[in-house]
């Protein structure tokens, strides 16, 4: 029996890695068409502007060496066509070597991008496509059998990321605890999905179910990764169904895609064992010194997660090697949106022809049907979320958003469904006002059409033209 690798495992790994290529092509895609408007030279937090006050040792990225919007661009459409070739299985007809040569660079391209991404790329799911595209390294290819140790340090983050979510839920809010939080969480959840409104409507019983099943599947079931087969393949197959229900519900970037990619590593697929020759000396080296500093950076990931002071979705290292997770350690009773408008008039009034800018995630007019988006990350659209649960969350970047409004700014027009003013005519004012947002009831939908409800709260941003909007340092 090789003591190194699973060669039972061959299959697994093939779907693992074919879909971790995937999620990597989604993500250099999101980066190539959204960055200009965002963190590009003339976007609303600028590259350059960040590495000049930001050391490389704290945000390691070759974006520190130098850049420009056109080898950001370079960057990321390689960072697509190595993805592709790595969904195609270009690695398999590699040496070992080159192989992981291979996996390597969507790593470092994807790290550059997120270390100079700042606000734009926080989100715990960022961290968790570098954490999982890291050990994928290392997994090998045909030429070799999946190492044992690697396998196991693929279950260490399903279950950091699943039983630390369970335990920020249980630590935080109380509705958790009270099975209670489903009968808000689809209605103010940041991005809802085309079914999103009906599972809002489902019974109440049937929430406090789909709570009691949530803790069952994050706080019981990760345990169970770690023990023989098949009990181990039946967690992750819980696992798998429970992200599925997710992805159903709502539109959470690649975060429910991600987590089924790792279970699907723990998954053993009916399969004849791999014929291959004992993994090389070299390779068991690397492999052992790899896991040896995976385990030892884990400390800190554990001591949070095991804290009553518990933090979510944090690295402990620039790399991102090993990170903590978590969402919805509380959950919203309200839905708030910013609705931003425009206007022509040279003297802004109430009564004057404001025109709403559309989003394309975010909900803006009542009787637009939210569309299924993820695993694609619409970015600003998720951010508008934060901003309107406190204008803090929106400080840095949404007076230059204003600004390139004011502009009719053709990237920052892309990253909206539609702009109410055509190209040669930009508004002379633009506002934002605070509506809070509720889903309508089945009569109500039957009776407009409109599956949200809107009622105005107050002034967001009152009416800037462009000379008074603050200008970029």
């Amino acid at each position: 029996m090789d003591w190194f690798t699973a060669s039972e495992y061959w299959l697994s790994r093939l779907v693992f890695q074919r879909a971790l290529a995937v999620l990597y092509l989604v993500a250099f895609l999101t980066a190539a068409l959204q960055f200009r408007a965002l963190i590009g030279e003339r976007g609303m937090l600028p590259v350059p502007r960040f590495v000049a006050r930001m050391p490389f040792k704290h945000a390691p990225s070759l974006f520190q060496l130098h850049y420009s919007d056109r080898f950001f661009a370079a960057c990321a459409w390689t960072g697509c066509a190595v993805s592709a070739a790595l969904v195609a299985g270009l690695d398999s007809y590699l040496p070992l070597w080159a192989g992981m040569v291979l996996w390597l660079v969507p790593w470092v391209l994807y790290l550059s991008i997120v270390n100079v991404g700042q606000t734009w790329y926080g989100f715990g799911w960022e961290s968790l496509l570098l954490e999982v595209g890291f050990l994928a390294v290392f997994l090998g290819n045909d030429e070799v059998a999946p190492p044992i140790l690697v396998l196991f340090l693929l279950r260490w983050i399903l279950f950091r990321v699943e039983f630390g979510a369970g335990l920020i839920k249980m630590r935080g809010d109380e509705c958790w605890r009270k099975l209670t939080c489903l009968d808000h969480h689809h209605e103010t959840q940041p991005m809802p999905g085309p079914l999103s409104w009906f599972f809002h409507h489902l019974p109440r019983p049937l929430h406090r179910v789909e709570v009691a099943a949530n803790h069952v599947t994050q706080l019981v079931v990760p345990v169970l990764l770690f023990t023989p087969q098949p009990v181990a393949t039946a967690a992750a197959s819980l696992m798998i169904l429970t992200q599925l229900w997710l992805v159903l519900s709502g539109n959470f970037s690649w975060l429910n895609w991600i987590t089924i990619v790792l279970a699907l590593s723990a998954v053993e697929l009916p399969s004849d064992p791999l014929s291959v020759p004992d993994a090389p000396l070299w390779y068991e080296v690397v492999v052992l010194a790899v896991a040896a500093l995976l385990v030892g950076l884990s400390y800190q990931p554990v001591r949070n997660m095991l804290s009553r002071r518990q933090v979510m979705n944090r690295s402990f290292d620039p790399l991102h090697l090993v990170n903590t997770y978590g969402a919805f350690g509380s959950v919203s009773r309200i839905r708030h949106e910013v609705v931003v408008e425009g206007t022509s008039d040279d003297v802004p009034r109430e009564d004057s022809d404001w025109r709403e800018y559309e989003f394309k995630g975010k909900p803006g007019d009542p009787r637009h049907w939210p569309r299924q988006f993820a695993p694609y990350h619409l970015r600003l659209d998720w951010m508008m979320w934060f901003a309107a649960l406190s204008p803090a969350y929106a400080g840095s970047w949404f007076g230059t958003l204003v600004e390139r409004l004011l502009e009719n700014d053709r990237d920052t027009l892309k990253l909206l469904r539609r702009s109410p003013f055509p190209p040669d005519a930009p508004p002379r004012y633009v506002r934002a006002r605070l509506f809070r947002y509720r889903y309508t009831t089945w009569q109500e939908l039957r009776e407009t059409g409109a599956c949200w409800e809107r009622t105005y709260v107050r002034e967001y941003l009152p009416p800037t033209r462009l000379a008074g909007v603050a200008q970029r340092s």
